[in-house]
């Protein structure tokens, strides 16, 4: 059970700082200090928590994970369970902090980009990411680096998404601010958000699988 708590208290983290940036100082530190909000707290939570769960804390990582077979299939359901649980926590403890709401940092298709642009975006950014994760923890990996490549892909793939999407990359991360956000489009949307992201790990895993030399 720790490896579940670990994952949850992660999202937590993640979702908390990243979504609280955005929603509390995002007319000041505008996409680069959101993105860069999102990639450091990743970095710290990899150390903080990767010992005990590998610090995954998004869907799509622990699914690509296990489509490369760097994971147990049986362990999929609890870490999802508990990466989602730690996400809708995060953005439920913003709330009370911020008095006009959190809406506006939930996950839509932003602007005049279309659903298909909205989903293309998310699907390759996730398997950026998930790439960047299952390349960088491999045993032939510089050991002890993964959290530094790991956070830098989140802000780098965060800084192409923002504009789009408002950059989910991450289902935990969409479906906390959507339940909180009153209807509308982070919600009837919600479906791409958690599909694309999944897409995009499993293509990460076999593109790793086909590229990957021995570990």
């Amino acid at each position: 059970m720790k490896k579940y708590l670990a994952e949850l208290v992660g999202t937590f983290v993640l979702v908390f700082c990243g979504v609280g940036a955005a929603a509390i100082s995002g007319d000041k530190i505008g996409i680069v200090g959101i993105a860069l909000t999102f990639g450091l707290t990743l970095v710290a939570m990899a150390y903080a928590i990767g010992p005990i769960s590998g610090c995954h804390i998004n869907p799509a990582v622990t699914i690509g994970l296990a489509v490369a077979g760097r994971m147990s299939w049986a362990d999929v359901p609890g870490y999802v369970i508990a990466q989602v649980v730690g996400g809708i926590a995060g953005a439920g403890a913003l709330l009370p902090i911020v008095s006009g709401g959190i809406a506006a940092t939930a996950n839509s298709i932003q602007g005049d980009y279309t659903v298909l642009g909205g989903f293309l975006t998310e699907a390759l950014l996730t398997m950026v990411l998930v790439l960047t994760v299952i390349g960088s923890t491999s045993k032939i990996a510089p050991a002890g680096l993964a959290g530094i490549p790991i956070g830098l892909a989140l802000a780098v793939t965060n800084f192409v998404a923002i504009p789009v999407t408002n950059a989910s990359i991450n289902p935990a991360r969409s479906i906390g601010p959507a339940l909180y956000s009153g209807g509308g489009d982070p919600v009837s949307q919600l479906w791409l958000f958690i599909v694309a992201p999944i897409v995009g790990g499993i293509v990460a895993a076999l593109v790793y699988m086909v590229i990957r030399d021995k570990e």
